[in-house]
């Protein structure tokens, strides 16, 4: 069979066109690096052009390559979907159900709701990806998104999945007894924060606050910063500073005395946790079960 014969050539190209990455696409494949660069320059001698550009630190689809991505990426999703569809049809779901999402919503919803029903499905797999950098889901084969309703894509389905939460200001008594207490968040300049970077920006998260219908964005500097929220807390703990993070996953370190909180009045709530994914894609038994686990009961 030719190379332009061979469907699974260009599953390896849309593949590496969308992780921009030998590595990463090699390791989604289950294939070797070198594996994956063979199938590639066979695909390309056999079309005659070049479909990526590599360099020795990134690697991008080429302006044919990026054609044939575009054309090539809804089909293979429509592929995927009729074939978990079979499954359906003998009313047995199965299939791997991929969700990109915070280890805040991994933690406080998707496992504690999932956990109880895949006991019930053991032909259901599901794939949770802590992810900051939001990531375009189509682009990444993602069946699902898990995010802040204000921070859901256009054009997609999401539904609820818990409530309104606040973004609050803690720090650990010991700091505030030595750095004092913020009365307003102008006054976070003068103080140690600590800092959570997005990947999607290569930037920090941007506090954000309210009070009296104005609304304040404050950008804080201090001396460490992680890319999980987990970890931020933990130093919060420790006394390196002041932390804005989820309510829910700091509510037992204010009671015990291991945090308290700052800045009350201005913290406003916003809309909730959302699920999200695709209006293109078909929707398998597996993919309704999780989301029906995962729907807000107020």
């Amino acid at each position: 069979m030719k190379s332009r014969d061979n469907l699974n050539d260009y599953v390896a190209f849309v593949t590496v066109a969308r992780e921009k990455s030998f590595t990463r696409a090699a390791a989604q494949l289950g294939v070797s690096q070198s594996a994956l660069s063979h199938t590639i320059r066979g695909l390309e001698a056999s079309l005659g052009v070049r479909l990526l550009t590599r360099t020795t630190r990134s690697v991008s689809p080429t302006e044919v390559g990026q054609r044939l991505l575009d054309n090539l990426a809804p089909r293979f999703e429509e592929i995927s979907s009729e074939i978990a569809s079979i499954g359906d049809a003998l009313d047995k779901p199965a299939g791997t159900i991929r969700i990109s999402a915070t280890d805040y919503s991994i933690q406080t919803v998707l496992w504690p709701k999932l956990s109880k029903i895949l006991k019930e499905y053991p032909e259901i797999n599901v794939e949770m990806i802590n992810d900051y950098g939001l990531t375009d889901i189509v682009a990444h084969r993602y069946d699902a998104g898990v995010r802040l309703g204000e921070q859901v894509t256009n054009g997609m389905i999401s539904m609820r999945i818990g409530p309104d939460i606040r973004f609050v200001a803690v720090a650990s008594p010991e700091y505030l007894k030595a750095k004092g207490i913020p009365e307003t968040p102008y006054q976070l300049a003068k103080h140690r924060c600590i800092n959570l970077r997005l990947p999607s920006h290569g930037g920090f998260y941007v506090w954000e606050f309210q009070y009296d219908g104005k609304e304040v964005k404050a950008r804080v500097d201090g001396q460490v910063v992680f890319n999980t929220v987990m970890q931020v807390i933990e130093a919060a703990i420790d006394g390196f500073g002041i932390a804005q993070v989820p309510e829910d996953l700091v509510s037992d370190y204010i009671q015990k005395g291991q945090l308290s909180q700052v800045l009350d009045e201005w913290t406003p709530y916003c809309e909730g946790l959302h699920i999200f994914y695709s209006s293109r894609r078909q929707s398998s038994k597996a993919m309704k079960i999780v989301i029906d686990a995962l729907r807000y009961q107020r």
